[in-house]
């Protein structure tokens, strides 16, 4: 593997302080990057400064929207130390988004030892305050300078980190849902499995519609036949029906196939609970609001890791879940999860990396 060059900042950026973060607004003083050149590969990598980087006008990204994106954490736990939570699902699921979209594949070693060396660089950043973390952002796209629908030749894979605030910073809260039921996220044998940006551009209108009226995130349905239960907004879905958990299938490629929601998973098998990832109709998911045998429902991903939901709405209808407050199993899961991220419960699944 190439050695990776480090040049430093001679002007490092003042940290604001913990209660001023918030999410994805402030960035640390370096960053990774490599490039890629068709038969020449992955070369040159290294970290830099934090800065702006020079693309052409014409560049592919810019029309064609060739590029994919992660979404990870850095936890400094109650000693001091840094880790990472299940790095290397996160590097996994970013190869197989960089295969639907055309996008070479970035050999693991050289995306762990980015990611050692960047946050080690930038240790300072990590915030020790209970609930924060450095957020990190890999992302990946093509920068020929060319226009006409064809897969790049050139890519640019770039890894920039930010420090964030306590996502719960006033409590864990129930968050408000609108069922959404004429716009579709994703389709069947599209990118719906993948993080690339389009997905989420192509959420924004019905997102911003849904926030004017109260409500934080959109639940989508299918794209084919609007009637199966597929995600919220940026995170995947779990409900807790008649004692069982119910989880949207991912199989057909049109949902994210979420590492928080994976974990999740693992724990509540690990607890002995039966967890069913299946084909849930809205038609289902209401009677069961109705009837009372919804119990509880979360949203689950990086940035929140678990998110009560307290309402759905569908078709104009309110239904209040779990007395519009935080169920026990969701505050249970949230605890054991953040508790092996934050290192105050045992790793006993082998989910932790430690940087330093």
């Amino acid at each position: 593997m190439e050695a990776i060059k480090i040049t430093k900042t001679s002007n490092p950026a003042v940290k604001p302080a913990a209660d001023k973060l918030g999410f994805g607004k402030v960035f640390s003083d370096h960053m990774f990057l490599m490039n890629y050149n068709e038969g020449l590969g992955w070369h040159d990598p290294r970290i830099v400064p934090y800065g702006p980087f020079e693309l052409a006008p014409s560049s592919v990204v810019f029309h064609y929207a060739q590029e994919i994106f992660e979404g990870m954490k850095a936890y400094r736990t109650a000693e001091g130390k840094i880790q990472l939570f299940r790095p290397e699902e996160n590097i996994a699921r970013m190869n197989r988004s960089g295969k639907k979209l055309c996008i070479p594949h970035i050999p693991e070693d050289i995306f762990i030892e980015a990611l050692k060396q960047l946050v080690t660089l930038d240790a300072d950043w990590v915030p020790a305050e209970p609930g924060t973390s450095l957020y990190i952002r890999p992302f990946a796209f093509a920068s020929d300078e060319m226009l006409g629908v064809h897969a790049g030749k050139q890519y640019l894979f770039c890894i920039i980190t930010s420090p964030s605030g306590s996502y719960y910073a006033d409590g864990i809260n129930p968050v408000k849902i609108m069922i959404e039921n004429q716009e579709v996220r994703a389709v069947r044998g599209g990118t719906g499995f993948t993080k690339c940006g389009g997905n989420y551009a192509a959420s924004l209108h019905a997102s911003e519609s849904a926030a004017s009226m109260g409500f934080a995130q959109v639940l989508w349905l299918d794209g084919v036949h609007m009637k199966y239960i597929e995600e919220v907004g940026a995170m995947n879905v779990m409900f807790k029906i008649d004692g069982k958990i119910v989880t949207p299938d991912i199989s057909g490629g049109s949902v994210l196939p979420g590492i928080t929601r994976k974990s999740c998973i693992q724990v509540l098998k690990d607890w002995g609970f039966e967890v069913e990832e299946r084909l849930l109709t809205v038609d289902e998911l209401i009677e069961a609001a109705e009837s009372g045998a919804l119990e509880e429902a979360w949203g689950c991903g990086t940035a929140a890791v678990v998110s009560p939901i307290g309402l759905i709405r569908y078709q104009d209808k309110d239904h209040i879940v779990a007395g519009n407050k935080i169920g026990p199993l969701t505050q249970k899961l949230y605890d054991e999860l953040t508790g092996i991220q934050w290192g105050s419960r045992p790793d006993t699944r082998g989910w932790v990396f430690p940087i330093c």
